[in-house]
């Protein structure tokens, strides 16, 4: 195998992608990456001009607009994205909602409408997803979890609990369907200075946090884009069932 051989393994040229929750912070940039890395980018909103907007601004995108939660228009569009490019290569789980409030106020209701969302409309896209990808033999379902840090960084107890049912969603999929072709996996971000995460960032437990991270800083949002490329690409074709950690080393400085 030559050098050139290597490289082309990262490339996502010729495969349709969707990311969802990409109209903004992470979401958009992996967007943006698996655009630049060849593939045809879906890019979900529930705005559907934001949507638009934001795939005219990225080459060989293209508008998805849809609720995740809204089930039956997701199944909809995920028919509609293999009606219109004849396939669908990758599905990036990344559209979630938070709440960190503390245990106390947090509601039953409240914790259902976030499992709905983090979970349960992950799980139907997925189950969507992987039947077109049946049909080809093969496809990349890629779920956006969380590394769990000490609930004083955090105080989302109903967040976490949604992402650690991600990861174990995650893992049984790998198992039954690796034999279908279709591989499985998650990405872990660690702390990323998002423009929806300004206000938590603020807060001084976690200014000090940043002396506790080995790379002593926090993400920038194109950072975490690499890992999503890798696992949708040909490179990672021997991976799944795997949480790929991305956090500058914190979880094991912690």
């Amino acid at each position: 195998m030559t050098a050139r051989d290597g490289l082309e393994r990262f490339s996502l040229d010729g495969k349709v992608a969707l990311v969802t929750g990409a109209t903004r912070g992470l979401g958009l940039e992996i967007a943006r990456g698996m655009a630049a890395a060849g593939a045809t980018v879906g890019v979900n909103g529930r705005d559907p001009e934001r949507a638009g907007e934001i795939a005219k601004s990225i080459p060989n995108a293209f508008a998805a607009a849809f609720d995740i939660t809204d089930l039956p228009a997701a199944t909809e569009a995920l028919d509609a994205i293999v009606a219109r490019h004849g396939r669908l290569d990758c599905l990036v789980n990344n559209a979630a909602v938070r709440d960190r409030r503390a245990l106390h106020d947090i509601t039953a209701d409240d914790f259902r409408r976030l499992i709905e969302t983090n979970l349960v409309a992950q799980y139907e896209l997925s189950r969507g997803a992987a039947r077109h990808m049946v049909e080809r033999g093969q496809g990349r379902l890629v779920f956006i979890s969380s590394m769990v840090v000490p609930q004083s960084f955090h105080g989302d107890p109903a967040y976490m609990a949604s992402k650690g049912g991600l990861e174990a969603l995650m893992r049984a999929l790998a198992v039954e369907l690796g034999d279908k072709g279709i591989a499985v996996n998650a990405i872990a971000p660690g702390f990323f200075l998002t423009e929806r995460n300004a206000p938590f960032f603020a807060k001084p437990s976690i200014a000090e946090l940043a002396r506790r991270i080995p790379l002593r800083r926090f993400g920038r949002p194109d950072e975490l884009v690499g890992a999503a490329i890798f696992l949708a690409s040909d490179a990672a074709s021997y991976i799944t069932g795997h949480v790929l950690t991305v956090d500058a080393g914190l979880s094991v400085a912690l």
